[in-house]
């Protein structure tokens, strides 16, 4: 019987060669997945439900709206100089008023007393004064008579002098007799002397007080016409031409000193008193322009006036119209006014939207796969107005954009857009 021969098993069978062929493949594939597969979160989004906008190069003007109160380009206050009670109301408010037009007329009997009283002592003064130059000049008059008297004395001696001394060179007369007429020569020498002296000095003296008798003589006539004008402040007129506003005032009613009793506007042109966020304060200068739409024309404004004043968060400018007010605009009237921040310059724009809210402006949404998905993407924004963000990075001229509100996409990276 011949011996059985022992059949060695093959090492690679075809079985064994496909089964790890084939789990290479599956491991292969697993590998593949784990290493390039997306793992960032999705989240399916109807696309008709969101508003997409696309990025673009265009000029960028920074402005903000503003609003603003429509008032007469110039106001005078109207107060009580002095108080008193309304003895007559001549016209009422409302009233287109001219210069000089009586408004209100008050009475007050302790002021007019007082302005008595003091127009007395002012005469009394006015009069003692009087009666001191008259005095300086009755004075001055007697010194002249005094020297006239002594040059008609002094000229009657001077030729008997003259005689009595050729006389006694002639020995015609005695010492004795031309001493005599000697001494009263020279007696009235001296007086003329010393009278001509006091009337120099008097002269001077008495211009200057002359002068100053005049100069506050004219001090008192000039506070008599003041105190005698105080009775004209209890009339108020009009200071200027305009449209005239009051308080409500009856005959009888008590006005007190310095009370504001109305204004009269001047309706010959109009200013606009606008109010702004303190936010934009560094950035607000005069001259800055602004524009407005009414009766369907746009007009300009300029700003002429900035009160740094900070009130309830916000300080107010004043903008005057370039060129005349436009027809049919009235005082109090409310506008909407677009002011321009600096000049218009080229950017990069991305039209505002509701993902500010939740982004900040530090990423978006962008559109990639021809519109298919949607993925989170950073980028920077500059300056901005109320319809454009200024794009610094992260966005081109040509890029889609989400805009809506991302409030119901949670913290997904990837929207896939149905």
């Amino acid at each position: 019987m011949g011996m059985d021969r022992k059949i060695e098993k093959k090492t690679w069978t075809t079985k064994r060669i496909l089964t790890i062929v084939g789990g290479l493949v599956v491991a292969g594939f697993f590998l593949y997945s784990f290493i390039f597969a997306d793992f960032k979160s999705t989240l399916n989004v109807e696309k008709d439900k969101l508003t997409i906008s696309t990025v673009k190069e265009d000029s960028f003007q920074e402005f903000i709206q503003v609003t603003g109160t429509v008032q007469p380009i110039s106001t005078i206050y109207l107060d009580a100089i002095e108080g008193g009670v309304v003895q007559d109301v001549l016209l009422e408010s409302g009233t287109n008023v001219d210069q000089g037009d009586t408004i209100l007329v008050l009475s007050n009997s302790n002021l007019q007393l007082q302005v008595l009283q003091q127009e007395a002592g002012l005469y009394d003064q006015i009069n003692n004064v009087r009666n001191s130059r008259l005095n300086l000049e009755q004075n001055s008059l007697r010194i002249k008579e005094q020297l006239a008297n002594a040059q008609y004395q002094l000229d009657l001696l001077e030729p008997r002098f003259e005689r009595a001394k050729s006389l006694y060179d002639q020995k015609l007369s005695s010492k004795e007799e031309f001493e005599s007429v000697k001494e009263n020569y020279l007696y009235e020498q001296k007086r003329f002397n010393l009278t001509y002296e006091s009337y120099v000095k008097d002269s001077i003296q008495t211009i200057n007080q002359l002068k100053q008798l005049n100069d506050s003589e004219a001090r008192m006539w000039k506070s008599l016409n003041a105190v005698q004008n105080i009775l004209n402040n209890l009339i108020v007129t009009a200071p200027t031409n305009g449209q005239l506003t009051t308080i409500e005032m009856q005959p009888g009613q008590s006005i007190s000193r310095s009370e504001r009793i109305g204004q009269v506007d001047k309706l010959d042109n109009f200013k606009v008193r606008v109010g702004i966020d303190e936010f934009h304060l560094s950035k607000i200068s005069t001259g800055l322009k602004g524009s407005f739409e009414f009766a369907g024309e746009t007009h300009e404004l300029e700003i002429t006036k900035v009160f740094p004043v900070i009130t309830n968060g916000q300080f107010e400018v004043d903008m005057e119209f370039v060129g005349d007010a436009p027809q049919g605009i009235r005082r109090g009237q409310r506008t909407r006014i677009r002011l321009e921040l600096g000049d218009a310059s080229s950017a990069t724009l991305l039209e505002r939207g509701g993902f500010f809210q939740t982004t900040g402006g530090s990423w978006v949404y962008k559109l990639e796969d021809g519109g298919t998905r949607a993925v989170r993407h950073p980028i920077r924004l500059g300056q901005q107005n109320p319809e454009y963000f200024e794009v610094i990075s992260g966005l081109e001229a040509g890029d889609q954009v989400i805009i809506s509100s991302y409030d119901t996409f949670g913290d997904n990276e990837v929207l896939e857009l149905n």
